[in-house]
């Protein structure tokens, strides 16, 4: 009942596709864009700011772009941490050599970078896929820590690797509060998932699902696997690198090539993975999952094992949280492998009938 589309007539094509054509999703979004933009920079302390909101905000961008490639059009990737180190540093060299580059034509030359960087290396792709794509773009991690590492030009002779940058302006207004940061963040991110929700219904978005599904049947009925996977490398890796770039900018200030290992790659393959493989809705509940469960158990465990009189040592801690973490992971896979969007699905479905028996 509080579900149903009943009454919720479409008088024109338009109104047929809209991104959200159901009025209580449509109402539903904004409240929550609304309680994001408004009441949390109110509410919210520095801490919940800087130690889980932007990080949420910029991995959950990172796995929009990663659940394009791998959910939509089924092609596996391990170089995810490589395309958001290609796109920072390429958004700080051009951030640094041009004199008076703003900040986010810098972060969106950054997001071509890692887009001609994901095309190269998406090449493979046309030849191999399953588990030899998935060696062929760690290759593109491995690369990329070698290149940043050695080649000196790209962090303009750091011997380390470590870059900073300072600041940072918007339109004149400076980006150097928790909140502004948080507020720059989310709406990067509200634009492109919603841009990213539309591509997806469109002509190329059918196009990668018939590749992920079966590209031998989708080549017959005239789809070029080419194009659709090459783009699909490419759109990912744009939106990889662009969170990439606020990852450098926003969040850490200065980095070096290990903030980008292949643990960040393996860590945004999870999050697509717990949070759904083909859902855009998938990727910002994979992201919670990934960044809130880790420093939910750092607070609740030590209050656990002093119920029990029990005292656990700082490298304890962590070893258990590794094995907790690594346990719900395995157990959530198992119990439902489709991922958190589908128990959403599954919720909704269930409130179109409520409170009637199902």
């Amino acid at each position: 009942m509080l579900y149903r589309e009943n009454g919720q007539f479409k008088t024109s094509y338009q109104a047929d596709q809209q991104i959200f054509p159901i009025a209580q999703d449509r109402f539903v979004i904004g409240l929550m864009l609304a309680f994001a933009f408004i009441a949390v920079p109110m509410l919210a302390s520095d801490y919940l700011f800087r130690a889980i909101l932007i990080p949420f905000l910029i991995l959950s961008l990172a796995a929009v772009g990663v659940n394009i490639l791998v959910g939509y059009c089924g092609q596996i990737s391990l170089g995810s941490g490589a395309f958001m180190a290609v796109g920072a540093y390429g958004a700080y060299n051009f951030f640094v050599r041009i004199p008076d580059m703003p900040l986010i034509p810098a972060l969106i030359l950054g997001g071509l970078c890692a887009t001609l960087f994901g095309i190269l290396f998406g090449l493979p792709s046309l030849r191999v896929k399953g588990l030899y794509l998935a060696v062929a773009t760690l290759a593109a991690q491995f690369f990329a820590d070698w290149m940043f590492l050695r080649v000196r030009w790209f962090t303009l002779d750091s011997p380390s690797g470590s870059v900073s940058v300072s600041n940072l302006q918007v339109f004149g207004l400076p980006i150097d509060s928790a909140v502004s940061r948080y507020l720059f963040c989310l709406a990067v991110l509200a634009i492109v998932a919603l841009l990213a929700k539309n591509l997806v219904r469109g002509a190329i978005g059918r196009e990668w699902m018939a590749i992920r599904d079966m590209d031998v049947a989708a080549a017959v009925i005239g789809i070029r696997p080419m194009y659709a996977k090459l783009t699909a490398f490419a759109v990912s890796s744009f939106i990889i690198g662009v969170a990439g770039a606020l990852w450098g900018f926003i969040y850490l200030g200065s980095w070096e090539p290990a903030a980008f290992s292949v643990d960040q790659s393996f860590r945004l393959l999870f999050m697509v993975i717990i949070g759904g493989l083909g859902s855009i809705m998938g990727s910002f509940l994979g992201a919670a999952f990934i960044v809130i469960l880790p420093i939910a158990l750092n607070q609740i465990l030590p209050v656990l094992a002093s119920l029990v009189g029990l005292q656990i040592s700082t490298a304890g801690l962590a070893h258990a949280e590794l094995m907790i973490f690594g346990g719900l992971i395995v157990w959530f896979l198992i119990v439902e492998p489709h991922g958190l969007a589908r128990l959403w699905s599954i919720g909704k479905q269930k409130l179109r009938l409520w409170p009637f028996p199902h």
